[in-house]
């Protein structure tokens, strides 16, 4: 809007509303779930379609409804508004072109017409997954009923399934922040889906849950490490304990895999980061090397072993379980085995300053750094100042450990 008056823009103002505050999402089985308000989520992330203000301008009482057939993921773009910004009284400004900019990210085709898209679902019925079923498991629905998930494991060979991980791709631009599209042409993509499995009249229905992508790097000499890069559950079917169940599955599915050395993650969100700890945490129970007796002792090599031989976890992450898991049975109101608990966690949080403090006095000695440059490097690094980001650190991470075991003893 340059060229306008402030006074201008102040009048404009009501032309601007937050997207994630009028972008409504709603899958849909059935026609009578088009008119089901409650079935309706917002997206948490819109910048990448409307900026960083995430702001939509041109419109006053602006709704935009995207559908998702539930199986097929076939999807419809409605939008209405009761005002329209008139150019001539903006400077010029158009309002944005709501449709083009969401359809152009997204990269998949809308219909609009809402009667095509009633008849469409008709074909929802005959929809079946892509790939190999992994895992079936239940968890407990609303008014006592059980509801059954299916996990499948496909890649881009599967006929039929490029197209489909194109359509549900689209949802990781609405949830995860700075997401972006993959390159599924690369056959070391795996994909691993999660639908509701209901059945109608005996017939099977499958709704689309949610998905994983899985990249198999490979591991010098003879290994390959797979790399989970995404992983998306719909908003209707949080705090089910879903995504545990999927993590799972794609655990047991390499696990199996003679081939793979462990399993990483790339650039985990806190959510996944406590859902992965959970899950590794629960499985590391049952090793012989994470028992109290031996948690009390501290990190073993044994437990890397066991960890990475038995369930794919490499030696970063076994650590981190490790001290989730003896901060389980540490008793903090007994002072001395409190203290030595944070004194073993505080000397692994220290150990890369150390490193970088000789490297620094290396350097020195070396006469690569002036003397200048050594002390504007090392200023931050005076002792006091140190225990105290030390104790810093520590109780951050405390707290996160502290939100896992409330799970595990939930």
């Amino acid at each position: 809007m340059a060229g306008m008056s402030l006074a201008q823009g102040n009048s404009l103002d009501s032309y601007v509303l937050n997207a994630n505050d009028v972008i409504y999402i709603k899958m849909i089985r059935e026609e009578k779930d088009i008119d089901d308000e409650t079935l309706c989520f917002n997206p948490e992330f819109t910048h990448q379609f409307f900026g960083d203000s995430e702001g939509i301008f041109g419109y006053v009482d602006l709704r935009v409804d995207i559908y998702y057939s539930a199986s097929r993921l076939s999807t419809y773009f409605g939008m209405s508004y009761t005002d329209k910004v008139d150019p001539k009284k903006s400077g010029g400004v158009q309002p944005d072109n709501v449709q083009k900019i969401i359809q152009e990210k997204l990269e998949v085709e809308f219909g609009t017409n809402i009667d095509d898209f009633v008849s469409s679902l008709s074909k929802e019925s005959s929809f079946r997954p892509h790939g190999e079923l992994l895992k079936c498991f239940t968890v407990d629905g609303e008014e006592n009923c059980k509801q059954t998930f299916d996990v499948y494991r496909a890649d881009v060979s599967v006929p039929g399934f490029q197209q489909y991980h194109q359509k549900m791709q689209t949802f990781i631009l609405w949830f995860i922040d700075a997401a972006s599209f993959i390159e599924v042409d690369d056959e070391r993509w795996e994909y691993f889906t999660i639908f509701e499995r209901v059945v109608f009249n005996g017939d099977p229905h499958f709704f689309f849950v949610g998905y994983a992508t899985v990249y198999r790097y490979y591991a010098y000499p003879t290994k390959v490490r797979p790399r989970i890069s995404q992983m998306f559950v719909l908003p209707t079917f949080q705090k089910k304990g879903l995504g545990a169940m999927m993590l799972q599955a794609i655990y047991d599915f390499y696990i199996r895999d003679p081939e793979v050395l462990d399993i990483t993650v790339e650039d985990p969100s806190e959510n996944f980061v406590r859902l992965r700890d959970y899950v590794d945490c629960k499985n590391c129970l049952r090793l012989s090397s994470f028992q109290p007796k031996d948690l009390v002792k501290g990190f073993s090599e044994d437990m890397f072993r066991e960890a990475q031989e038995k369930l794919k976890i490499g030696k970063k992450q076994a650590r981190r379980v490790f001290e989730i898991l003896r901060l389980r049975v540490t008793n903090v109101y007994d002072e001395k085995e409190y203290r030595a608990y944070r004194l073993d966690v505080k000397n692994r949080l220290n150990a890369p300053f150390q490193r970088q403090k000789l490297d620094y006095e290396k350097q020195k000695l070396q006469k690569t750094l002036s003397a200048d440059e050594l002390t504007a490097a090392l200023s931050y690094s005076n002792k006091e100042q140190r225990m105290e980001q030390l104790e810093h650190q520590y109780k951050e991470l405390e707290s996160e450990y502290k939100q896992v075991l409330e799970r595990l003893s939930a």
